[in-house]
C-alpha cells in the first residue's frame, strides 16, 4: 500500500511539472510574438502618432524612448505574469542620470529588454541586423540608437550622445556571451567612456538556467524557470584612468578593470 502511494505522489509530480513546462514553452513562444507584433505596432502606429504631436527634436526623441520602455516594460510583465521566469533588479534607481554610461554583460537575448524596461530615455548600442529586422527598424531608428558597426564614426557618436547628457547602455562583448564562458570585453567600450562619459556603472546580469544565448534556440527552454539577476554595482569615475595616460593605454585599463570587474562579480 505505501508503495502504490509513493508512485502515485511521484506520477502526480512527473505530470504537473510537464504541464508546468508545456505552459512555459507555449507562453515563451507566445513572448516571442508578442515581441514581433508589439514592433509594428510600434512602428505603423504609436511612433508615427507621437510624432505628430508638438515639440522640438529632442522633445519628441525622448517621447519615442519613453514609448519603446514601456512597451518593454509591459513586455517583462508578460513574460513574468505567464510564469517564463522570475526577475529582481537590484539598484534600477540609481540608473538613468546624464552622462552615465550603463556597462552590462550580456547573457542572453534579453537583456536589453529588462534594461530598457527600466530606464526611461537611455539610448543603446545595438547590433546593425536590427536596422534591417521589419520588426525591430521602426522603433530603433525613431529611438536613435546607435548602430554597433564597429567603425571610429560609431565610436565618436556613441561619446558625443555621453557628452550631449543622455545615459547609454552597452554591451561590450558586442553579442551573447557563450555558455559557461567567462565574457570578453572589447576595448570600444572603455574608450567610448572615456570619450565622454561622466560616469560608469556596471550591471551585472545573472540568468539561471541559461536560456536564449547565442547557441539556445528559443523552443529549448529549461526544465524549471528561469531567474534573471540584475544587480547595479558601484560608479566608477573615467578620470581615474584618463588622468595620466594617454587615450589608447587609458582605455587597455579601463577595460581590463572592468573586464575583472565583471570575473569576480559573476563568479559562482
Amino acid at each position: 500500500m505505501e508503495d502504490t502511494s509513493m508512485d502515485l505522489a511521484t506520477h502526480s509530480v512527473s505530470r504537473a511539472n510537464s504541464a508546468n513546462y508545456l505552459w512555459r514553452l507555449l507562453a515563451t513562444g507566445a513572448s516571442f510574438v508578442l515581441f514581433g507584433f508589439g514592433g509594428l505596432v510600434l512602428r505603423l502606429i504609436v511612433l508615427p502618432l507621437l510624432g505628430l504631436l508638438p515639440g522640438d527634436a529632442i522633445t519628441r526623441l525622448r517621447r519615442a524612448r519613453n514609448a519603446i520602455s514601456k512597451a518593454f516594460y509591459l513586455h517583462v510583465q508578460f513574460m513574468y505574469r505567464s510564469g517564463v521566469l522570475e526577475y529582481e533588479f537590484l539598484g534600477a534607481e540609481r540608473l538613468g542620470s546624464p552622462g552615465q554610461m550603463i556597462i552590462a554583460n550580456h547573457p542572453s537575448l534579453i537583456d536589453v529588454v529588462f534594461l530598457i524596461a527600466h530606464i526611461r530615455h537611455a539610448n543603446c548600442i545595438v547590433k546593425q541586423s536590427l536596422w534591417r529586422n521589419p520588426f525591430t527598424r521602426g522603433p530603433v531608428q525613431r529611438a536613435q540608437y546607435i548602430s554597433n558597426n564597429g567603425s571610429p564614426e560609431m565610436l565618436e557618436q556613441a561619446a558625443d550622445a555621453l557628452r550631449e547628457g543622455q545615459t547609454l547602455i552597452v554591451f561590450p562583448e558586442g553579442t551573447r556571451t557563450a555558455p559557461n564562458q567567462a565574457p570578453v570585453f572589447h576595448r570600444g567600450a572603455a574608450a567610448i567612456a572615456l570619450r565622454g562619459a561622466r560616469v560608469i556603472t556596471p550591471v551585472f546580469i545573472t540568468v539561471r538556467p541559461t536560456t536564449l544565448t547565442k547557441a539556445e534556440p528559443w523552443y529549448r527552454i529549461p526544465e524549471r524557470r528561469v531567474r534573471v539577476t540584475l544587480r547595479v554595482g558601484q560608479d566608477i569615475a573615467p578620470e581615474t584612468f584618463n588622468a595620466s595616460a594617454p587615450l589608447p593605454i587609458a582605455s587597455r585599463r579601463l577595460n581590463a578593470h572592468l573586464h575583472q570587474l565583471f570575473l569576480r562579480e559573476l563568479s559562482p
